[in-house]
């Protein structure tokens, strides 16, 4: 059986500030119960002001309270509450997450799912229509795992993880507390692996490893994390992949990393912490790359980056280095012309 449980927030404005850190400019009482654009603000709304080039809308915004920046200071006379604190964009994101949190809860197991009698199911779990779960997976509490979702054997999701619709969990993974898997993306599924054998026919090299997902990772849509050969392929804490992002057998990404979107990491290379990659990139096979490395979009890595550096290119190197040569490099046509005719001039 479904239960939906729903919630109305609505707050004052000296509320909004304790929750955000900020000061209240303005009527302290006035209320608000949603979110809203500063363009599209109406009365009862609450909006931020992160971006300057948004301040024409400011005065004509029906927003009830605003929230802007504290050294924020305007031109005209507001009638609307001001909440001022040290920045707007994380304020905001904040309230964001409270008022996500009160949208529609559902509980319960959908009739129209499978589950196996060995499976471990945590307190206020939702499984949604045609959801799979094999035997002996243990999903935590509070975790929604939505419609058409498979959850292989012996699978280990921990509390109030989110998995969408029709995500694929293979046998053996684990996946940690508070994370969030988007539609399409499959955790598990076999390495791309081949030897050829006295005939030169390719013959598949079987993958016995797992995945493992540590807490508050977030994987976009479309997403593939392969299993390792042996061991584990693993995606460490506080990791965020965009979509479409592949990840292949034994990679290793460290703490707080953040990937765009079509990067492609080939097997056994290890990713530090707090790196930075651009869309696009493509990381070759047994690497190592540093902590807090900078990998810009479109970049092809072909050897071991050491820590504290930023790459582009194909293949990558130093970012300052790629810009100063790519001054000469467009400037190209016009050197050989001139050394062209410096040649001509000769004969």
């Amino acid at each position: 059986m479904i239960f939906h449980t729903f919630a109305t927030m609505k707050l004052k404005a000296y509320q909004v500030a304790e929750i955000v850190g900020g000061d209240v400019e303005g009527n302290d009482q006035v209320s608000i119960d949603s979110l809203a654009k500063i363009e599209n603000g109406k009365e009862g709304s609450l909006s931020f002001l992160g971006n300057p080039k948004y301040k024409r809308f400011l005065d004509s915004s029906k927003s009830s309270i605003v929230i802007v920046a504290d050294n924020f200071v305007s031109d005209k006379n507001l009638t609307k509450t001001l909440i001022k604190v040290k920045d707007p964009n994380e304020a905001f994101s904040k309230l964001l997450d409270l008022f996500g949190n009160q949208t529609s809860s559902k509980l319960g197991i959908d009739k129209l799912s499978s589950v196996d009698n060995t499976v471990s199911i945590g307190k206020d779990v939702y499984l949604g229509a045609f959801s799979i779960c094999e035997k002996d997976s243990i999903i935590g509490k509070n975790c929604k795992i939505y419609s058409q979702v498979y959850v292989g054997e012996n699978v280990k999701i921990g509390s109030n993880t989110i998995v969408y619709p029709g995500v694929k969990i293979y046998n053996n993974s684990v996946i940690g507390n508070n994370c969030i898997i988007h539609s399409g993306t499959v955790i598990g599924s076999d390495g791309f692996g081949f030897n050829l054998d006295k005939n030169g026919n390719q013959l598949k090299v079987n993958h016995n490893g797992n995945v493992i997902i540590e807490d508050n990772v977030e994987i976009g849509a479309n997403c593939t994390v392969d299993k390792a050969t042996l061991g584990s392929t693993l995606i460490k804490e506080g990791v965020k992949l965009d979509n479409l992002v592949q990840v292949a057998h034994n990679v290793e990404i460290g703490e707080n990393t953040v990937i765009a979107a079509c990067v492609g990491i080939a097997g056994s290379t290890t990713i530090g912490k707090n790196c930075m990659i651009g869309g696009q990139a493509g990381i070759s096979g047994h690497l190592k790359i540093g902590d807090r490395v900078m990998i810009q979009a479109q970049s092809g890595v072909m050897k071991n980056i050491p820590s504290d550096s930023t790459v582009m290119g194909m293949p990558a190197f130093n970012y300052l280095d790629y810009n100063k040569s790519y001054v000469h490099f467009k400037n190209l046509p016009k050197i050989m012309s001139k050394l062209n005719d410096l040649f001509k001039k000769t004969i």
